[in-house]
């Protein structure tokens, strides 16, 4: 089970849940996840962002 943690902009609380528990409103994922220089899985990322872009070009 993988969890991400969601932020309430009402409220400003941070929850592992769609909905507020405090609040009752929609969380939201706070923004992007950190940039690491030591990315190990960078490079294969990238290269099926390459493959995407080729196929949209194709098709």
């Amino acid at each position: 089970m993988h969890s991400v943690i969601k932020y309430c902009p009402k409220c400003k609380e941070y929850t592992l849940q769609d909905n507020c528990p405090e609040c009752k409103g929609k969380s939201v994922q706070p923004g992007p996840a950190r940039f690491s220089p030591e990315d190990t899985y960078g490079d294969y990322r990238r290269k099926l962002k390459l493959l995407d872009r080729k196929k949209k070009d194709v098709a």
